[in-house]
């Protein structure tokens, strides 16, 4: 009897992976790491016996360098349908097929909305000092008027334009390929990057992270931004420069900043961004929600008993016959 095919599921944080879907009705082994594992040697010997990997979004780094040490790996599942950290180039050299999910962008825009408004009132200050016998302690900044910038005006920021209009705010927009009438139809009024950073109270970022956006809002375009402006950040960390943000927050050169996003993930103890001034700060939970969770891994079954039937779905790769598959 052949052995039961390998199923290993990456950086299940919360532990939830498997109370998330019905993995009893796939014919295999399944096992769940809960915590990130950074070591490529110690990643490569957790994975050796794996025909399965699962990937939640780019937590884990899944390189040329590691796929070329795991023999036994067939199928390659990610949560979403893009995977920056998945080299699909090597996958589909060695024959590993690779597969997505779905998924519902609307928890990133519920989760910036909120970062949004605890950052101008100062929830998490404000509790603090109530739970240490202080009231108010902070004079916070409404929404109505104010003008809501946005880099990026695809589903997710044009979801955020949406909600910004129930709060009665002007919205600008800008993306290099924007155009003036995607933004109108989004609500938005298309205008250039440094005009947008000028005239923003506060700036969302909302970019997919490639060679051109990464570090497009550096020293400068900071300096664009008015000591009363915003910065919020929920796409990812290195399309904003990390030392210039905090420079400008120590200086007061920016109001304030919200994140949901680090260049290391999970952030290290000594990340500057976590001592710095007036900021709200959160550990990549934009899609960490059930109803998200539900949707990522009862596809993830899924695309494993497709798979396993010969069929496979969402495959965002063609990889070579098993008797071409590089050795």
């Amino acid at each position: 009897m052949s052995e039961p095919t390998r199923v290993v599921v990456l950086d299940d944080y919360l532990d939830a992976v498997t109370r998330c879907a019905d993995w009893s009705v796939l014919p295999a082994d399944v096992v769940t790491v809960t915590r990130h594992i950074g070591s490529e040697d110690e990643l490569v010997a957790v994975l050796c016996e794996a025909d399965v990997v699962v990937a939640t979004r780019e937590r884990t780094r899944l390189g040329r360098s590691v796929l070329e040490r795991l023999p036994r790996l067939r199928l390659l599942v990610t949560t979403a349908m893009r995977n920056a950290a998945i080299d699909l180039d090597a996958a589909t050299e060695r024959g590993v097929l690779v597969c997505g999910t779905r998924g519902n962008k609307r928890s990133t825009v519920e989760l910036t909305w909120g970062l949004v408004l605890a950052l101008l009132r100062d929830i998490p200050g404000q509790q603090q000092a109530l739970r240490e016998g202080r009231w108010h302690t902070h004079l916070g900044v409404g929404l109505e008027g104010k003008t809501l910038g946005l880099l990026g005006l695809g589903t997710t920021g044009s979801q955020m334009a949406a909600i910004a209009r129930a709060f009665d705010m002007d919205v600008l927009a800008w993306s290099a390929n924007l155009t003036a009438e995607r933004a109108a139809a989004c609500g938005a009024r298309r205008v250039e990057r440094d005009e947008l950073l000028a005239r923003a109270d506060v700036v969302s970022v909302h970019l997919v992270l490639s060679e051109r956006t990464r570090g497009l809002v550096g020293a400068r375009e900071l300096a664009l931004m008015r000591p009363t402006s915003y910065l919020v950040n929920t796409s990812r960390a290195a399309i904003v420069d990390q030392t210039a943000l905090v420079t400008a927050l120590e200086n007061g050169a920016i109001a304030g900043a919200a994140a949901d996003v680090f260049e290391v993930e999970p952030a290290p103890a000594g990340t500057p961004l976590l001592a710095a001034p007036r900021t709200v700060l959160t550990p990549h939970i934009g899609y960490v929600t059930a109803e998200e969770y539900r949707l990522f891994y009862g596809d993830v079954v899924d695309d494993i008993a497709a798979w396993l039937a010969g069929a496979p779905v969402r495959t965002l790769n063609a990889p070579a016959p098993l008797h071409e598959r590089k050795p």
